[in-house]
């Protein structure tokens, strides 16, 4: 649709742009140093943002980062994780069935990790996304798991990655002390600020093939403003201007067009993020 009326040889603002092709800013870089080290050495990281402001980005270039002959991720998303599918789904992601048992799958799992460490040479890191979702059952269960040979180490690295309340409202707080005391790296991942969300954009866009200069600084000011940094509302604010732009046959945004994209398009957006 507006792709062909700007000239673009690929959609902008999608979910699937390629990891190489995403925008990083400091912040992600930092944390995915940090991921990195977390994965070598077999540590425990948590990982926390806002809404919208770029985990999964941050997981997709984790995985891309990670080489294939030195790791295997092992990745679960699940809001009514218990210990018993925990161990299940990490099982099947490395082919295998596993016990009926909770005890005889966590046998099992440690067991197969110490032959892929041990034949296959390879570390293995498991990144459990969504984790504000999950139980205290379940996050006491981490801490039983990461009690490894008389807890002199980690069978693997463990990344739990959530929203912010996963810090703010659960590992905080007093019942928690036990699982917080084992975290080795805590990173958080702010919105972007006025500078980031203009680099942003036209990262975005150059991927895209545009080449022509479409939102006017005004207009990045604007998306500023309505999306506060958040990277996902950046793109629902973007992609609906573009669309606007090309039934306007305007092929320049300006701010007053993103005022009128976000009063009149982007109500029921609002409304869901409320």
């Amino acid at each position: 649709m507006y792709e062909s009326f700007f000239e673009m040889s690929r959609t902008p603002f999608t979910r699937n742009v390629p990891p190489e092709a995403l925008y990083e800013t400091q912040a992600m870089s930092d944390t995915l140093g940090r991921l990195m080290y977390v994965a070598d050495k077999k540590l425990f990281a948590v990982v926390t943002s806002d809404p919208g402001c770029g985990k999964s980005t941050l997981l997709r270039k984790f995985d891309a980062m990670l080489p294939k002959d030195e790791y295997i991720l092992l990745y679960l998303s699940d809001s009514k994780l218990t210990p018993k599918w925990f161990y299940k789904g990490l099982l099947e992601q490395l082919g295998m069935e596993s016990g009926f048992y909770r005890g005889d799958a966590k046998r099992q799992l440690l067991k197969a990790i110490e032959i892929i460490q041990g034949v296959q040479k390879k570390r293995v890191v498991c990144v459990l996304d969504e984790a504000h979702l999950l139980d205290k059952e379940m996050l006491e269960e981490f801490r039983f798991m990461l009690n490894y040979h008389f807890d002199s180490e980690s069978p693997m690295a463990l990344v739990l990655c959530g929203q912010t309340e996963l810090w703010e409202s659960k590992l905080r707080l007093q019942r928690y002390t036990a699982i917080r005391q084992r975290i080795d790296m805590y990173c958080t991942l702010p919105p972007l600020n006025r500078a980031e969300c203009d680099v942003y954009i036209d990262s975005h866009m150059k991927y895209a093939g545009c080449k022509q200069d479409v939102f006017t600084d005004n207009a990045i000011d604007k998306i500023y403003q309505i999306s506060n940094g958040i990277p996902r509302m950046i793109n629902r604010v973007c992609e609906k201007s573009l669309m606007y732009a090309c039934q306007r046959q305007k092929r320049l945004i300006d701010d007053h067009m993103i005022s009128f994209v976000a009063e009149h398009e982007m109500l029921a957006n609002a409304i869901i993020e409320k």
